[in-house]
């Protein structure tokens, strides 16, 4: 949610920003209309409770001299009467800007590059060089049907389109991932390892923006007349964990990370990303989230962004790292890199991270803040998430880049630790 503040005395100019950067059009004279009912409402309201404040003092002084007060109390009751219909309408006029604010999404950072869609993301680094294959190349779908290991056809019958069903040496190739990921972050980059619920609330959704403007992507429970909502990433139990909370300055940043499974509705066709694992409504992802201050955030943006190629890196998987236009990113964030590994199937590189700094436009959700050590007040923290990685697309990535002739994936070295010393699936 973006400072009230800008909506209020730099309306046109924050209206114009987004137009430019977002695309994003801000009903401008209903925002003014709400504006002006608020002022004008607020002021009634405080005119109305010192109006009722001073009569019923002199109701006090009338009795103490023996006076009829029936008039006055008559006059109180009235100026009560309106002073409810007052907050009442204030409250409604309040409601409908908290509204609009929840839907306006993040003003983009200055160093964000204008732009509508992906084509105008700006490249940054590519590391590592794609391999050459002399034959012909699989598709990670082909290589898993080996031995029955990637099963879609199971997968729909036990739950319909886009579900799968891993089976032996992939499934367990898949665990590696996750537990080489956990433990590179947790012993080399000082994250603190976290179980989270994968059922919440609306007011979780709510603080991290999923909720209200993304509802019809996500899965949601109903028991009674308890709603809870399927994470679509851990970032949204994890950003919540400070939700309502003021830190000390020295705890920050807070690093924090989970390994869990996503689940996310994504309504609409994606073409050649509906076969196989490449976009599916549950995967699992090992997320990084860090809480700082306001003037380290954007450095820790760059940490983050590190720690996930870092993963790339260590899994000698090519990859390109690259800048979000103000058109591709997020709605929460003010800035995104993006992590594309190399899918020789594809012949192109794809997203496998992304990694963003929301500044406070969660926080200000949530109130999460932070003690200012000098003045002592609390400030509102910004919040960075990032997947570190998406599990699913890492173990595409290391089939078709570990491919042999014969079918077989050759296992990453990293990787051997965990797969008892096996260099290769077959």
């Amino acid at each position: 949610m973006l400072d009230p503040a800008l909506l209020r005395t730099r309306l046109a100019e924050t209206a114009a920003r987004l137009k430019e950067t977002r695309g994003y059009t801000l009903d401008v004279i209903a925002v003014e209309a709400l504006e002006s009912q608020r002022k004008q409402l607020s002021t009634e309201t405080q005119e109305l409770q010192n109006l009722r404040n001073t009569r019923s003092k002199a109701i006090g002084q009338a009795k103490a001299r023996g006076e009829d007060v029936a008039p006055l109390m008559a006059e109180v009751a009235g100026i009560g009467d309106k002073l409810k219909a007052n907050e009442h309408a204030l409250a409604d006029v309040q409601a409908k800007l908290a509204d609009i604010a929840l839907g306006i999404p993040n003003v983009p950072h200055e160093s964000v590059p204008l732009g509508s869609d992906e084509n105008h993301n700006q490249e940054i680094i590519r590391w590592g060089t794609p391999r050459g294959f002399d034959f012909a190349v699989k598709d990670h779908v082909d290589l898993g049907e080996r031995h029955g290991w990637l099963d879609g056809e199971t997968g729909a019958k036990l739950s319909g389109a886009r579900f799968t069903v891993m089976r032996g040496q992939l499934a367990q190739l898949h665990r590696a991932l996750a537990q080489f990921m956990l433990d590179l972050h947790t012993r080399e980059h000082a994250y603190l390892e976290c179980n989270v619920p994968l059922l919440v609330n609306a007011d979780t959704m709510q603080g991290t923006g999923q909720l209200p403007k993304f509802e019809e992507d996500l899965f949601a429970t109903q028991v009674g007349e308890t709603k809870r909502y399927l994470i679509p990433t851990a970032e949204v139990s994890l950003t919540n964990l400070v939700r309502d909370t003021i830190q000390d300055a020295d705890a920050l940043p807070l690093r924090l990370t989970a390994h869990t499974p996503c689940f996310r509705a994504e309504a609409g066709s994606y073409g050649r990303d509906v076969r196989g694992m490449i976009r599916q409504h549950q995967f699992e992802k090992v997320e990084m989230v860090q809480i700082a201050r306001a003037e380290h955030s954007y450095a820790q943006l760059e940490e983050m962004v590190g720690h996930a190629e870092k993963v790339l890196q260590k899994l000698e998987l090519p990859y390109r790292k690259v800048l979000l236009c103000t058109g591709d990113m997020g709605f929460s964030a003010a800035k995104t890199y993006d992590l594309e590994v190399w899918l020789p199937s594809q012949n192109t590189y794809r997203e496998i991270s992304s990694c963003s700094n929301c500044t406070d436009f969660q926080s200000r959700r949530m109130q999460a803040r932070v003690r200012n050590p000098e003045t002592n007040k609390p400030e509102l923290v910004h919040t960075l998430n990032g997947s570190g990685l998406a599990i699913g697309r890492t173990l595409i990535a290391v089939m078709e880049n570990y491919q042999n002739a014969d079918g077989s994936i050759t296992v990453p070295e990293a990787l051997r630790p965990y797969m008892a010393g096996a260099e290769k699936i077959a």
